[in-house]
């Protein structure tokens, strides 16, 4: 295979990932909390001894959109929205973990915990505790909790020192592989939650776009291939 051929592949297998990636945003468009993830090419010269260098293209930089997702009202108790720069921070059997997702619910220990039962942390990083004898809850913007007007804990609200330390788990989940800080400026609305940033008709536009680069290459590598079969044909019959 000649060099054109080989960045070429290069080229689609970016091109398959990406595709999956685009796919997996438009699956998750109904996901409270999840983030937008894109793919940025790079372009990097292959050199091998004694052959020509190869300019090939690589896929292998994730970008995650960290846009401020709509905010639905459902009257939940134990719903939570964050408007601003900041994260709830949940314990997990790996660490702890920061994520966008707010919907909650006691458990039977009275911890407030995600939907995967991982508990939610407070400001000094402690599981929040929600008395289950407590008829009114009552959330403020800076996550303070009072349960019949007396004021029982306070949920944190978080964000890494530096933005470039945060790693995507999942759809929702963070790891931070740096230090975390209290977040100043973020706040939490009660009884909403905040939905996916996909935008789906512009994820829905970029796969078409993604199939029709995928299917120029694939053209382009059997005309190719073409070509080479008809010379070694010509060749031989010479």
């Amino acid at each position: 295979m000649e060099n054109a051929g080989y960045a070429t592949l290069s080229r689609q297998t970016g091109l398959m990932r990406e595709m999956r990636m685009v796919a997996n945003n438009i699956a998750n468009s109904a996901t409270s909390g999840y983030r937008s993830e894109g793919l940025i090419f790079s372009e990097y010269v292959q050199t091998m001894p004694g052959q020509e260098s190869i300019s090939m293209s690589r896929a292998n930089i994730f970008n995650t959109s960290m846009e401020q997702g709509q905010l639905t009202k459902t009257g939940g108790t134990f719903d939570f929205a964050i408007e601003g720069d900041g994260y709830f921070m949940i314990e997990t059997p790996q660490g702890e973990r920061l994520t966008r997702a707010g919907v909650f619910s006691p458990n039977a220990a009275g911890d407030l915990v995600t939907m995967d039962g991982y508990r939610v942390l407070d400001a000094g990083r402690a599981p929040v505790f929600v008395p289950g004898t407590a008829e009114i809850i009552n959330v403020g913007a800076d996550g303070t909790i009072t349960a019949d007007g007396n004021t029982i804990g306070q949920i944190g609200l978080f964000k890494p020192v530096e933005a470039h330390t945060m790693n995507r788990e999942d759809g929702v989940m963070f790891r931070v592989d740096g230090d975390i800080e209290d977040s100043e400026t973020a706040t939490m609305v009660q009884g909403y939650k905040e939905g996916s940033n996909v935008n789906a008709i512009l994820e829905v536009s970029r796969m078409i776009e993604i199939q029709r680069a995928y299917e120029m290459g694939q053209s382009f590598l059997e005309t190719e291939d073409q070509r080479i079969r008809s010379a070694i044909s010509n060749l031989i019959k010479t």
